[in-house]
């Protein structure tokens, strides 16, 4: 199944699901209430959720299903409980490092790491992405996440799978330049990472990708434009570190909930600092970027001049 949020033209917000290719179900109003009006909400009983949902059979006639030309979509998780980003592709680590004149570190064959990035400025497809001010290196990251549908702690990487609610497109927005002089202080990133992350334009549920799975990942190709022009190429099964290992590393003394998110970290091509400035620019307002990994969809973002406030 494929899990949306989207607003309807009287400006309420409901959660649901793809009924087809051309139609939403709004599953509150579908299950006559019985179902969460939210994700989150949803992902707190997710397994019971789960069946009631897959045993709904509405048809285009029955309330509740709404034409995706008449709605709009927003982020499928509008406020995740939290937002973990790895740093899980080894060619992205090392081509990164080898631009800036550094070599590997050993550390990273270690243990996966992570940072924690703003929850709380989640965009959904087609909004607008303002750049910050201050901001003259503005970069998108390729990248996959994984929503977890049930609580747990001091999860193994082998019984990981049962957590993970399902997958989505996630682009890692960032600030270079801000990025770069806080990296210096020891800490971070933050300030760099924590004006806008877009995800979407729906969550797939695990089982829908299970026969791609391929090693530490899935037979997933992950593609970025930036106005129409193929900048990144990558797949999900270059992962140097599985999403079960993440997901261990996450919960070691520490309990996940569900509706936490976490991010794969981009995928190696998947984004200009790793490319360079002779293959693209940094990102300007009017650009549009747009995010495609197979059987996720496509996330189109657009850039817009910043304003201050005073």
């Amino acid at each position: 199944m494929k899990f949306v949020t989207f607003e309807k033209n009287d400006g309420s917000i409901r959660a649901g699901f793809l009924l087809d290719q051309a139609h939403a179900v709004d599953m509150y109003e579908m299950s006559g209430g019985e179902l969460p009006d939210n994700l989150v909400a949803f992902l707190d009983n997710c397994e019971v959720n789960l069946k009631k949902a897959a045993l709904m059979s509405p048809t285009n006639k029955l309330q509740g299903v709404y034409p995706l030309n008449e709605i709009r979509l927003l982020a499928p998780l509008t406020f995740p409980r939290s937002f973990r980003d790895f740093y899980a592709f080894e060619k992205h680590v090392k081509t990164a490092r080898e631009n800036r004149g550094l070599e590997m570190i050993p550390e990273w064959y270690e243990t996966p790491v992570f940072y924690f990035s703003n929850h709380l400025a989640i965009k959904g497809p087609g909004e607008e992405i303002t750049k910050p001010i201050g901001c003259d290196w503005l970069d998108y990251e390729l990248e996959i996440a994984c929503i977890i549908g049930k609580e747990g702690r001091n999860i193994r990487a082998e019984d990981a799978d049962e957590y993970i609610f399902g997958y989505c497109i996630l682009n890692d927005w960032s600030a270079r330049d801000l990025q770069r002089k806080e990296m210096k202080v020891g800490l971070g990133p933050a300030k760099g990472k924590d004006f806008a992350t877009s995800i979407g334009p729906w969550i797939v549920t695990k089982d829908e990708l299970e026969p791609l799975k391929t090693g530490k990942g899935f037979e997933l190709s992950m593609k970025a434009r930036v106005n129409g022009q193929l900048l990144s190429v990558g797949n999900m099964r270059e992962l140097f570190y599985s999403f079960g290992e993440m997901i261990e590393r996450a919960s070691a003394g520490v309990t996940l909930y569900p509706g936490e998110m976490i991010g794969s970290g981009t995928v190696g091509t998947g984004c200009i600092l790793e490319l360079g400035q002779e293959v693209h620019r940094w990102l300007e307002p009017g650009d549009i970027v747009e995010l495609e990994i197979d059987c996720l969809g496509v996330l189109q973002n657009s850039i817009i001049e910043g304003t201050e406030v005073k």
